[in-house]
């Protein structure tokens, strides 16, 4: 099977994030994108951004065009949160994002009514109805085919700050579940998804996707859903270990980050450098220790197996990033990152308001629809280095 790979501006920038939709009252989610979806279809139709249905009623996603930068990519997803809004807002729909919601279960959700989801769900089951999880796609250009492998398997080291940084997920169905990021752990129990396997070049993907075609595994490529996986129709390395951002400087920050990260790897390649990689057993207990601990993780981060604790490696990595950062003009979004380690991961700030409000988690559902209402009305703050958390966070 051979499969190309599109023709794609180097280190150029898209984002897609998945939302919510909420009950402004009480926080719970509403499944009634089939409402809203048929006006936003067609008042973004010319639009540089799009709205899309997703799997669950109660989920859309929002998509940037191609950004020369971060913050052309931000303003897309901003522009099209302020489309959806003209139709959530009138009904008393709020939109917030995290890796999972508080308390919703997953039987009270409905499954959108279209043929791939509908194929999804019978194929998986059970573990497919419970894919109530919520995240972020970052896509970024790669200049020639053969950098992509190498610089995939080199951000597979990086999985555990991304995953830690992002980590919103730490209640599942009402219940505490003791990880930062129970998303990560639970989307991976689906066929094709979780770390990418260790394949060295391009053609070698082409026979993966090519089994797994002829034995009915996937339909064709983009049922593949690794935490870092090519994009080949956008010419892109595309990073989806992250649990949805709960606000949109964080998201800009996270797409710095690894728009940054691809472009130093890209660098390294064209200077002849090998880009560093981890034994698969590394990067498996790296991503459980994010998932479990979050930003308390000691993660492992060379071959010889040296353990530092993550807190201390992202804020090395931002330091070594920022010239770079300097030159892709998303220096001030990086420096967010710093902003996220001081005030805490999103995961940090709803188990905070739980604990706070006696364990109600209503109000964690309340805080996170603040949070991501503050954020996207003041398209200032992005990449600043602030933002408003309600005082209960």
């Amino acid at each position: 099977m051979t499969i190309a790979f599109a023709t794609s501006a180097r280190s150029t920038v898209g984002i897609e994030w998945e939302l919510m939709l909420a009950d402004e009252a009480t926080g719970d989610l509403v499944g009634r994108a089939p409402e809203i979806m048929p006006a936003l279809e067609e008042s973004t139709a010319l639009e540089r951004h799009t709205v899309t249905a997703e799997l669950l009623t109660n989920t859309i996603e929002v998509t940037s065009g191609v950004g020369d930068t971060v913050a052309a990519a931000v303003d897309d997803i901003s522009d099209a949160i302020d489309a959806v809004r003209t139709q959530t807002d009138p009904l008393g729909i709020e939109l917030m994002c995290a890796g999972s919601h508080p308390f919703a279960r997953w039987f009270d959700q409905k499954v959108t009514e279209k043929t791939r989801y509908e194929k999804l769900i019978e194929r998986t089951q059970w573990w497919g109805r419970n894919m109530m999880i919520w995240g972020i796609h970052v896509h970024v250009g790669v200049d020639h085919v053969d950098k992509v492998f190498p610089i995939i398997h080199a951000l597979t080291g990086y999985i555990p700050h991304l995953q830690a940084l992002s980590a919103s997920s730490p209640f599942w169905a009402g219940e505490r579940t003791g990880y930062a990021s129970n998303r990560a752990l639970v989307f991976q129990q689906l066929p094709t998804t979780g770390l990418p396997w260790q394949l060295d070049t391009w053609s070698q993907y082409e026979n993966y996707i090519d089994d797994l075609v002829r034995t009915g595994v996937i339909a064709d490529a983009t049922e593949v859903r690794w935490d870092v996986r090519p994009a080949a129709h956008w010419g892109t390395i595309e990073i989806r270990a992250c649990d949805g951002m709960s606000t949109l400087p964080e998201l800009a920050a996270m797409a710095a980050m690894v728009q940054t990260l691809v472009e130093s790897f890209s660098r390294d390649l064209d200077e002849g450098r090998e880009l560093p990689s981890l034994q698969p057993w590394y990067t498996r207990e790296n991503k459980w220790r994010a998932a479990r601990y979050g930003l308390d993780a000691d993660v492992i981060v060379d071959r010889e197996g040296t353990q530092v604790p993550v807190r201390e490696h992202i804020r090395e990595t931002i330091e070594r990033l920022e010239p770079i950062a300097v030159e892709l003009k998303c220096a001030r979004e990086l420096a967010e990152i710093g902003a996220i380690l001081d005030r805490g991961a999103s995961y940090q700030r709803q188990v905070a308001v739980a604990e706070a409000a006696d364990g109600d988690l209503r109000e964690v559902a309340r805080s996170l629809i603040r949070e991501f209402r503050n954020g996207p009305t003041l398209r200032e703050r992005v990449g600043l280095g602030r933002i408003d958390v309600p005082p209960e966070s």
